[in-house]
């Protein structure tokens, strides 16, 4: 089982490098895009690209999906603590979460492949691109959710689940505040050791 995790680790590690080079040219030609589209309908001079539109589109859906996948990897997703942290229900919600991300990134694998595969008999409008490389977003989503998510379990189950979250979540902002001041606290609570500086002889 750790053999699995260490590799599962590893691999995971790459992939979200990968994605995140992927998610930043996506999100560049995004930009410049949206930006051609704005200048050419104000300067008759440069000729109206109507691809730049799909485009953008399918540049947009793949990010979203690809963020998707990276935000289970580190539980940004918006979660709503409904019980006192530490609780036994608490900790069960945090385990049904990991859960249920498996199982939606399961979901998406088995019913995206035929998803995907229906874009095979359907093409954009204006650049003519096959629908399979936009509609197969939600299969690669699936795919990866279900990586990231099978890395957290398995951390969960050896190391345990605080030591997983403290080890691999995005760091909450609100938690470290209040730990900072709680240690605050303490430092100010803890008795003043006097160091004394030697007796003359």
């Amino acid at each position: 089982m750790r053999l699995f995790l260490n590799v599962l680790s590893r691999a995971n590690r790459a992939l979200e490098k990968l994605l995140h080079w992927i998610l930043l040219a996506l999100l560049f030609g995004f930009i410049a895009m949206i930006i051609y589209q704005i200048v050419s309908r104000n300067l008759p001079l440069l000729p109206r690209l109507y691809w730049t539109e799909e485009f953008s589109r399918f540049a947009f859906q793949w990010m979203i999906m690809l963020g998707t996948a990276i935000g289970v990897l580190h539980a940004d997703h918006f979660v709503l603590e409904a019980f006192p942290r530490g609780t036994r229900a608490d900790r069960l919600t945090r385990w049904i979460r990991d859960l249920a991300c498996l199982a939606v990134g399961v979901i998406f694998v088995v019913y995206g492949q035929e998803f995907a595969a229906s874009g095979l008999r359907r093409s954009a409008t204006a650049s003519g691109l096959s629908m399979i490389f936009v509609y197969s977003a939600f299969m690669v989503c699936g795919l990866f959710i279900v990586l990231f998510a099978l890395e957290r379990l398995a951390r969960a189950v050896l190391d345990g689940l605080d030591a997983m979250e403290a080890a691999m979540n995005t760091p909450d902002p609100v938690q470290e505040a209040i730990a900072a001041q709680q240690e605050h606290h303490l430092d100010l609570d803890a008795p003043q050791q006097s160091t004394g500086a030697g007796r003359p002889s």
